[in-house]
C-alpha cells in the first residue's frame, strides 16, 4: 500500500507514544525536522530512527539547512555557514559554483551522519530591490543565469553526498514584498517578465527530483489563488517550466493559506500538488491534514518513487572537501 501524501513535523526532540500511535495510522510519506527537533548527534540519529519505525519503511526525513539564518543544525556542534547572498558575492565568479557545491557537499555529510536523506535546498528565487528581508540573504543572485548555476551547484553537492535537493520556492518568490509565514505576498509583474527572469533557473533545473511551490498570487497567472493552489500556475510549472519531479506544498500552517488544514490541504493536491507539507506538529492540525489526503496514486505516487530512487552517493571525505573550500575562501578573502 502506498503511503499517505503528506510531509508532517513533530513537537520535540523524541516521540511520544501518541504521536508514535498517529503516525503509524496516518502513514505520511515522510518527515521533516526542525532547531525543536535537534539537539545533539545521537539523540537526532535516535529520532530519525523512531520516525522511520513508526512507518514501518525508509520514508524520507527532511530538513531546511541552507546554512546562514535558515540552519536547524548549528554551532558548536555542526558547521556554521554565511548567508548565501553574502557568501556568493564574497567570492570570486569563477570560484562561486565549486564553493557552494563543497559547502553543500559537507552540509550533506553532516546531514546523512544523522539519518537525513533531505535538504529543502537550493533556493533559486532571484534577490531583488523589493525582496522581502525574510528571503534576500538566502538567494545567491539577482541574476537568473547566476542563480542557475549556484542552484546546480548546491543541488549536485547534496546529490554526490546522498541527500536529495528541493528547488524552492517554485516558480520563483523573489518579487514577493511580503512575509508569506505571516500573509499573502501578490505579485504584479507581467507573464513575459516572469518568464525571462524568475521562472528561468527553475527551467534550468528541471531535472532535479523534488521542488516546493511559493506561496505566492501571480496577477499575470492567475489573479486570485497563490501559487500552490492554482492548477493554471501548477500547470505552467508542469509545461512550460517543464518540471515532472515531485511537487510539494511550502508549510500548510504559513498564514499566506486560507480556511482549515484540510482545506487548505485539498486545494493544493486539486491544484496539480503531489504532495503536502505540514511542520509545526500540532496534533489537531495534522490530524485534519491527513483526514483530507489519500495515498498517493498514479503519476504523484509514480514521480515520489521517482525521487527516492535518486537518493544514494556517498559522505566521501569531509576533510578534503573543507580544505578545498577553505583555501576558496581564504583566496576571496585575500584578493579582498
Amino acid at each position: 500500500m502506498a503511503a499517505r501524501a503528506v510531509i508532517l513535523g513533530c513537537a520535540g526532540p523524541e516521540l511520544s507514544e501518541d504521536e508514535r500511535r498517529f503516525f503509524a495510522a496516518a502513514d505520511p510519506w515522510g518527515f521533516i525536522l526542525f532547531a525543536r527537533n535537534i539537539e545533539t548527534p545521537e539523540q537526532t540519529r535516535a529520532l530519525t530512527r523512531a520516525l522511520r519505525d513508526s512507518v514501518g519503511r525508509d520514508a524520507p526525513v527532511l530538513v531546511d539547512q541552507e546554512g546562514g539564518r535558515v540552519a536547524r543544525l548549528r554551532g558548536p556542534v555542526w558547521r556554521e555557514w554565511a548567508p548565501a547572498l553574502e557568501e556568493c558575492a564574497g567570492l570570486p565568479v569563477a570560484a562561486r559554483a565549486r564553493a557552494m557545491h563543497l559547502r553543500y557537499r559537507l552540509i550533506a555529510g553532516e546531514l546523512a551522519e544523522i539519518g537525513i536523506d533531505v535538504n529543502c535546498a537550493p533556493v533559486l528565487d532571484l534577490a531583488r530591490a523589493e525582496t522581502h528581508g525574510i528571503l534576500l540573504n538566502r538567494c545567491y543572485s539577482g541574476d537568473p543565469a547566476e542563480v542557475a548555476a549556484m542552484g546546480r551547484a548546491v543541488a549536485e553537492g547534496l546529490l554526490a553526498g546522498g541527500v536529495l535537493p528541493i528547488l524552492k520556492h517554485m516558480p520563483g518568490q523573489g518579487r514577493a514584498p511580503l512575509d508569506s509565514h505571516r500573509e499573502l505576498p501578490v505579485v504584479e509583474a507581467e507573464a513575459a517578465a516572469l518568464e525571462a527572469a524568475d521562472f528561468a533557473p527553475f527551467r534550468a533545473l528541471a531535472d532535479m527530483p523534488m521542488a516546493m511551490s511559493a506561496h505566492v498570487v501571480y496577477r499575470a497567472l492567475d489573479p486570485e489563488r497563490p501559487a500552490t493552489q492554482s492548477p493554471r500556475v501548477i500547470g505552467m510549472i508542469r509545461e512550460s517550466i517543464g518540471f515532472d519531479g515531485l511537487l510539494m506544498t511550502d508549510d500548510l500552517s504559513m498564514q499566506a493559506l486560507k480556511g482549515d488544514f484540510g482545506e487548505r490541504a485539498a486545494r493544493a493536491l486539486d491544484a496539480g500538488c503531489d504532495m503536502v507539507l505540514h511542520c509545526n506538529g500540532v496534533a489537531g492540525e495534522m490530524a485534519a491534514v491527513v483526514a483530507a489526503v489519500p495515498r498517493l496514486a498514479g503519476r504523484a505516487r509514480a514521480r515520489a518513487e521517482a525521487a527516492l530512487a535518486r537518493r544514494g552517493g556517498a559522505p566521501g571525505e569531509s576533510a578534503a572537501f573543507e580544505a578545498e573550500y577553505r583555501a576558496l575562501a581564504a583566496g576571496a578573502s585575500a584578493h579582498a
